[in-house]
């Protein structure tokens, strides 16, 4: 019992190492759409063709795919297992003087960050893949108006806000508690662990939740 979820452990955490790693790319990529509308355009349509029709892109597509489709499964395994292991619920509950919320609620984080994963995946992979799009002037699937006329809505900004939020707590307690799993977390560069998660995460949130909010207020500006 022990040694599998010691082994769930590291599936988890070597699976969402990966996932953070993709998420830094991610990011750099898509901070393109910050760029001037027309400078934007060919450069994010021009990434968007470079990522489609390399074959190593692809692959690595695939692995992210499946390291998302583990991560969550096994999350729920994990989850399960420590429930049972549990036992007995206890009249007072106390873990939130002992755990910060989000270690509390990672199936809720999860579930949030999951329900937008398949909206996400609907709204740009399934169109950019599974349909017939508009080519830009380079002759490039015109992935970039695809973004911007998503934006243009302020539900759809809302729900992306939010999902990041909730990536943003996720990320703050995987990415320590992936560390302990690691064996990183050492008294030694405790602090220097911390410094790195909460620098990642403000990085990786921050980024993302800024790119929506830009372009929104650009589609108000030009209507």
């Amino acid at each position: 019992m022990k040694q599998t979820t010691i082994q769930y452990k590291l599936v988890m955490a070597g699976t969402g190492l990966f996932l953070c790693f993709f998420l830094v790319i991610h990011l750099l990529g898509n901070l393109q759409l910050l760029l001037p509308a027309d400078e934007a355009k060919e450069q994010f349509n021009w990434y968007s063709h470079l990522l489609a029709g390399n074959m190593l892109i692809k692959i690595i597509s695939w692995v992210l795919l499946i390291s998302i489709i583990a991560h969550a499964i096994y999350a729920l395994v994990l989850a399960r297992k420590t429930k049972k292991a549990n036992g007995t619920k206890y009249v007072y509950d106390k873990r939130a003087d002992a755990s910060p919320w989000n270690s509390r609620n990672m199936g809720l984080l999860g579930t949030v960050i999951l329900t937008f994963l398949v909206i996400h995946l609907k709204d740009f992979w399934y169109v950019s893949d599974f349909t017939t799009m508009g080519l830009d002037k380079q002759g490039y699937k015109d992935m970039y108006t695809v973004v911007v006329l998503t934006f243009h809505q302020w539900w759809y900004v809302l729900i992306y806000e939010i999902s990041f939020i909730a990536l943003g707590f996720h990320l703050l307690h995987g990415f320590f508690s992936a560390a302990r799993t690691l064996g990183l977390y050492h008294p030694k560069y405790v602090k220097v662990v911390r410094y790195v998660g909460w620098l990642y995460t403000a990085f990786i949130t921050g980024g993302f939740m800024l790119i929506p909010i830009v372009v929104y207020f650009n589609n108000l500006s030009s209507c």
